[in-house]
């Protein structure tokens, strides 16, 4: 698997671009892990991530981000460990860290040799690392489906729908204390889509009740919350943010005002 990693990126001349395959294609190995654990019957797939690899998002994404959906059987340690084995196996020098003292458990995934054997450093003692987090207290509301990934490496995976997995973004959009790029090309992508996608509400309030306090704000005015914060955006800083991990960087431009207005307004 290895040889393979370094195989998909060797012909790639721009180092955005092959750092961004390297990293999915361990996301994938990841997955593929977890799928062999079961641990689908306990969690559910969410995030940026989740949106490319099940929806095509053409935005590539660091992090693996899941929702505890069922706790009897929970074992992250044991997924772990069997993570540990699969990816040596694969010929990966890894290390695993965890952080399970808060509501949301941390796990980073970190391999070394893999980023100078690629080109994208000098010394091979740096390390290409992937953070997995699991919200072990996520918001009531969300609907999940299985189904099978073909992305490098087949395996199955459970994960929010997409107007549950846009619930999520627009919580983050509403409530973060900073913008980011990748948030709101997500959001044009969401609206975009034919038809566009509307969020689970459901959902989304029991998130915004969940962290800004009961009915503080109300998820059914989410277009206006924006409308509202659109006006404090630095679009020049969020567009320089995403355009690393487009598909096609030219799209970051459309990170502007005017269409952010556009979409929200349909």
């Amino acid at each position: 698997m290895k040889e393979e990693a370094l195989a998909l990126v060797r012909d790639l001349p721009d180092p955005a671009r092959r750092l961004n395959v390297l990293r999915e294609y361990l996301q994938a190995c990841i997955l593929r892990s977890l799928h062999e654990s079961e641990a689908s019957v306990n969690l559910s797939f969410v995030g940026g991530t989740a949106l490319r690899f099940l929806f095509n998002l053409p935005r590539f994404s660091e992090d693996l981000d899941f929702s505890l959906e069922r706790r009897d059987g929970y074992d992250p340690s044991r997924w772990m460990d069997k993570l540990g084995r699969d990816l040596s196996l694969a010929g990966f020098d890894l290390t695993l860290k965890r952080n399970d003292r808060k509501t949301v458990h941390l796990f980073w995934i970190r391999v070394a040799g893999i980023l100078a054997e690629s080109g994208l450093a000098d010394r091979p003692e740096q390390k290409l690392s992937i953070k997995l987090e699991i919200d072990t207290q996520p918001p009531a509301g969300a609907v999940s489906l299985t189904e099978i990934v073909t992305r490098h490496i087949m395996f199955s995976v459970r994960h929010h729908d997409l107007p549950s997995l846009m619930a999520g973004k627009i919580h983050a959009l509403c409530t973060r204390s900073y913008s980011k790029g990748r948030d709101w090309y997500d959001l044009l992508w969401y609206r975009t889509q034919r038809p566009p996608v509307e969020p689970n509400l459901i959902m989304l309030q029991n998130a915004l009740d969940q962290t800004e306090g009961v009915s503080a704000v109300d998820g059914s005015c989410w277009t206006r919350h924006l409308l509202q914060r659109i006006g404090t955006l630095d679009t020049s800083r969020l567009a320089s943010e995403v355009r690393p991990f487009l598909e096609r960087p030219a799209d970051a431009d459309l990170l502007a005002a005017r269409n952010f207005r556009s979409v929200l307004d349909e």
